[in-house]
């Protein structure tokens, strides 16, 4: 019997529809190597930052030399053989029992010629989606880990020859780093940045505040998209907690605190517009990372409603509706969903949705993720489809697509 890795490189008539279309995934994870920190750092750093270790017979990342962030888990559903995981039995699994191409960019490369994907975009796990698990480090620790991990994904650009493309995370807590981070990221060739979508958490103006305009004008200088991945901050990232009853089991808890992640990023966009950032910058974008697109049709409907009832005084400095300044500067991305897709798509507009997988975490398209997508744009033009598959990725991110 084949194995799921390799029933996904059958193609059939549902990915034959695609053909011609250079596919562009828009959120991946990088299962970090556990020497990713300490190849890479200086002499006087390298006991210092991330690394596993065995603490009370558990192998766990570590820093500072025995700080224990969490379990050296690979955060992969996907085994080595290919076949994918259901549930919770991923929590358990290191490196070695995960595919490789969860870690590797050989064997990642392999897996996106099989599946049909041309490039993809990769996001971090250790030190938290957005960079926001750095908030418990030394300052100085804090920048030397970022900016080796963003060393790291300048090297896996290159080694995959421009198919992988990690954005650069930010020293979040110091906007004049952050503005000189990304910097240095678009001279290595980072096509975007991630960072933390709550830096008010820890005693730093939030996003709104004037405070962020020296980021905000050098990625809008630069072209560099800012990305808010779901789950980008400490009081966001939240699997078995406020999202779930206590009496919900573990697998449960993890169901439903992914769907309520999805939906946290609403706050996060709706905060932008009315914050008035888009206005200020008209050439920024954003994009709403692994959060899906059909509950946007009504926050922006909800949000011009408001805006007219509510904050009337807004319009003293917002030129536009909330549902304009989105259709002109915020994307979305989608990937399980099916069956209020077109409306979704209507309603945001085709220009403004990307394609993801989310491989290899859990909710992932694995396998046959673009047989399972045809499905979904079954009806729509080849324009259309090579928009939200391709065109608009390569447009926002500055990807260059071979013809």
């Amino acid at each position: 019997m084949a194995t799921a890795f390799q029933e996904s490189k059958a193609t059939g008539s549902a990915r034959d529809a695609l053909a011609g279309i250079k596919v562009i995934d828009v959120d991946t994870h990088l299962s970090e190597p556990y020497d990713l920190w300490t190849s890479r750092a200086p002499a006087k750093w390298k006991e210092r930052v991330p690394q596993v270790k065995e603490k009370d017979g558990k192998r766990n990342w570590v820093i500072e030399g025995g700080t224990v962030m969490g379990p050296a888990t690979a955060v992969s559903v996907v085994r080595a053989d290919g076949e994918k995981a259901r549930g919770i039995e991923f929590f358990a699994w290191e490196l070695k029992d995960v595919h490789p191409g969860s870690w590797n960019v050989k064997p990642r490369l392999a897996f996106m010629d099989g599946e049909g994907i041309w490039a993809q975009i990769l996001y971090p796990n250790v030190l938290g989606f957005g960079g926001q698990r750095a908030a418990t480090f030394d300052p100085e620790l804090r920048l030397i880990c970022t900016q080796i991990y963003n060393d790291t994904m300048a090297d896996i650009q290159q080694e995959s020859a421009g198919r992988m493309y990690g954005m650069a995370l930010m020293p979040w807590w110091d906007v004049e780093l952050a503005v000189k981070e990304t910097i240095r990221c678009h001279q290595m060739g980072i096509k975007g940045i991630n960072t933390n979508s709550s830096p008010q958490d820890h005693g730093i103006p939030d996003l709104g505040q004037p405070y962020w305009h020296p980021l905000w004008e050098v990625c809008s200088d630069l072209h560099m998209p800012i990305n808010f991945h779901i789950g980008a901050s400490s009081e966001s990232m939240d699997f078995f907690g406020k999202a779930s009853w206590p009496c919900q089991t573990n697998e449960q808890k993890l169901a439903l605190g992914s769907t309520m992640l999805f939906l946290h990023n609403a706050q996060v966009f709706a905060n932008i517009i009315y914050a008035g950032i888009l206005e200020r910058f008209p050439k920024l974008n954003f994009v709403s990372v692994e959060s899906g697109v059909g509950w946007m049709p009504f926050l922006l409907e909800a949000l011009d409603y408001e805006l007219d009832e509510a904050a009337p005084h807004a319009k003293d400095f917002l030129s536009m509706k909330p549902s304009e300044y989105f259709k002109r500067q915020i994307y979305a991305c989608f990937w399980f969903e099916q069956k209020g897709f077109k409306m979704a798509m209507d309603a945001v507009g085709v220009d403004n949705i990307m394609f993801e997988t989310d491989f290899p975490h859990p909710t992932c398209l694995y396998p046959n993720a673009l047989d399972y997508v045809a499905n979904t744009m079954e009806g729509l033009s080849f324009e259309d489809k090579r928009k939200l598959l391709s065109g608009n990725a390569s447009r926002v991110y500055s990807i260059p697509v071979p013809a």
